[in-house]
């Protein structure tokens, strides 16, 4: 795979959006219809501590042996320690020593730990956050072998899907599934259009990579429904964030 172009694409981003609270992880939202999802309430789930890495990757039977390795390579794990708590996401390679994951998975934390597939852990040096999508950008001192490259669409209602992480901190899972619709980002009204899947995940999969069939990111994953389906930040307001030096800050950490 080759290393991400940084294209600017042009959707505007209307107002800054609510990042889903660090405890929440994949939080459940309310279902008003099938495809369009209305606000949520308070609800939070409980955080999911991390587990040691598996040996296999689950769900992988679709994937070619180079696609096996190469989407395994570039997917990792990432815990983070807070002040007195602990919750893990995930996240995912655009060039040999940048992440990408969610704003709230590395919001509030005193330290990041990131882990490969092969439980290899990966120092990390900066991480920033977006202030108009639920995204973050990490950086690590050592390079990863294996990155996708950014799709230059985002992918229509139909459109076949895979998302790579790791659900319930637990071990590397590939999982299938289409999209079924957009709609007006159900955690802020004002950030505008967001993906809706029917690809499975569950706490801990906030941050992993959504692909499409020729292993391209068409985007991140940041929360699920209380019916299953999952909402993803399209490729298209990722690479606009990328394209603008301004859109990152450095990450908040907690205050012990």
């Amino acid at each position: 795979m080759s290393p991400p172009r940084r294209r600017h694409v042009g959707r505007r981003l209307a107002a800054v959006a609510l990042a889903l609270p660090l405890a929440a992880g994949c939080a459940a939202v309310e279902q008003a219809a099938e495809d369009f999802p209305r606000m949520p309430g308070p609800e939070v789930t409980e955080l999911v501590p991390s587990e040691p890495a598996p040996a296999e990757v689950a769900g992988s039977d679709t994937l070619s042996s180079d696609g096996f390795d190469a989407v395994r390579q570039m997917a990792v794990r990432i815990r983070n320690v807070g002040c007195g708590s602990l919750s893990t996401g995930s996240g995912f390679a655009i060039d040999a020593t940048t992440l990408i994951t969610n704003k709230h998975v590395v919001a509030g934390s005193a330290e990041l730990q990131v882990q490969t597939y092969d439980g290899r852990d990966v120092d990390v040096t900066a991480s920033t956050t977006a202030d108009l999508a639920d995204l973050a950008v990490v950086r690590t001192d050592e390079e990863l072998s294996s990155y996708p490259e950014l799709a230059e669409a985002d992918p229509v209602r139909g459109d076949a899907v895979t998302v790579v992480g790791y659900p319930q901190g637990g071990r590397l899972t590939v999982t299938q599934g289409q999209v079924i619709g957009e709609t007006t980002d159900p955690l802020n009204e004002n950030l505008g259009v967001v993906l809706v899947t029917d690809a499975a995940v569950e706490p801990g999969s906030s941050g992993s990579a959504v692909l499409d069939e020729g292993g391209r990111v068409v985007g991140v994953v940041y929360a699920k429904s209380a019916a299953g389906q999952s909402f993803i930040v399209p490729v298209s307001t990722l690479e606009s964030l990328l394209a603008d030096d301004a859109a990152f800050v450095p990450t908040e950490t907690c205050a012990p």
